[in-house]
């Protein structure tokens, strides 16, 4: 019998294995075709827009002092969604190949929810993973972000974005005026040459090459050959573009994501090429309840980036006061950024008002992103 202590654990981290429901919910969909292929994208963007409504905010804090032990219903759930997700990508590359029920563009609706799961969910789980000491943790992130074609955000998101969020040298943080479909092609090309620079310089201040075995490209490089081969073996060809696909869908969810999780903020820039110390007010917060459970507390980002050791169920909301709020959960920003007029009216005031809040002696604001943000404003 489970004891009352653990029960209690556990019942307090129920609320965010309500991911694992999408698992059944993609399989019903590959059995019965039609529609219902674009179940994913429906739970995600819709359902949990209405339950964001429904249950209202979460403003309550989590002691800090909360020990290890009681954190395991916590931990165990971004690990048990790894050999889960395996299972639900590759399973399904092969079931298609077999199942003459579904049309092409089913599969092809089909492959953009598994995209969207693996996006939503898995990207968002290996991010959990990466910042773990726990090698094992980590090389789980690893296996999440191979699926989707995207190791290098491993090493993009601890060794360029934490450090530089909010400054020109992150290319992730989204510019005051930028649409996303200006910020989404940018971001592809710039995060993996930072990344890969990131790395490359770590090993010359070793005196060692970037062709050493030691750079985590080369690992990057493997697994991702690895799942494109066993898409390859399990699906053929139709298989590989299938993966490619999901994997192309996952990442453009990662990065609508990051897009709204910064857009218009940036760091006081203190000459010299430095910049302030990262706070709280230089990441949108969103103390949405049903949302949060979905992306396990990704919308407390504002102490993410404050205190980016800490494991998510200890992830801390802040006001108004401390840091800037956004007016929906993820679900509904990540919608109105596929439309620049829609989400400049939205959140250009907002950006307006952070930058009095925080910056009432800057007043010339133009003027001072073309000093100290040379990129395009």
């Amino acid at each position: 019998m489970i004891s009352s202590g653990t029960a209690a654990k556990l019942q307090s981290a129920l609320p965010f294995w309500i991911s694992f429901l999408l698992i059944p919910a993609i399989w019903a969909a590959a059995f019965v075709g039609g529609w219902w292929v674009l179940i994913i994208p429906v739970l995600t963007w819709y359902l949990f827009t209405g339950l964001d409504f429904a249950v209202g905010l979460n403003l309550e804090n989590v002691d800090l002092e909360t020990d290890d032990e009681q954190l395991h219903w916590y931990k165990l759930l971004t690990s048990a969604w790894v050999p889960i997700q395996f299972l639900t990508i590759f399973g399904l590359i092969y079931y298609v190949g077999q199942a003459e029920h579904l049309g092409s563009w089913e599969k092809i609706g089909l492959f953009f929810s598994v995209g969207v799961g693996s996006g939503t969910i898995g990207i968002n789980y290996s991010h959990e993973l990466m910042h773990q000491k726990n090698k094992r943790e980590r090389w789980f992130g690893d296996l999440l972000l191979a699926m989707v074609l995207y190791s290098h955000f491993r090493s993009e998101h601890l060794l360029v974005h934490h450090r530089y969020v909010g400054t020109p040298r992150d290319p992730v943080t989204a510019r005051y005026g930028e649409g996303f479909h200006r910020f989404f092609p940018r971001v592809l090309r710039e995060c993996w040459i930072s990344a890969f620079k990131a790395e490359k310089d770590m090993l010359a201040r070793k005196d060692l090459p970037w062709t050493d075995l030691s750079n985590p490209f080369f690992r990057y490089w493997i697994l991702q050959g690895c799942a494109l081969l066993l898409a390859l073996i399990l699906g053929g060809w139709i298989g590989v573009g299938l993966f490619i696909f999901q994997a192309f869908v996952a990442i453009w969810q990662l990065e609508l994501v990051n897009y709204v999780e910064h857009y218009g903020l940036t760091r006081k820039h203190l000459g010299d090429g430095k910049y302030e110390h990262v706070h709280p007010r230089h990441s949108w917060n969103a103390a949405h309840r049903a949302s949060n459970w979905l992306l396990i507390n990704l919308q407390r980002h504002s102490d993410h980036h404050y205190k980016p050791d800490r494991r998510f169920p200890l992830l801390q909301n802040y006001t108004e006061a401390d840091a800037p709020q956004l007016p929906y959960g993820y679900p509904i920003m990540t919608m109105a950024a596929l439309y620049p007029r829609l989400w400049k009216r939205i959140m250009n005031p907002r950006v307006q008002r952070w930058r009095e809040m925080y910056y009432p002696e800057i007043t010339e604001w133009r003027a001072y992103n073309k000093a100290t943000h040379p990129l395009p404003r």
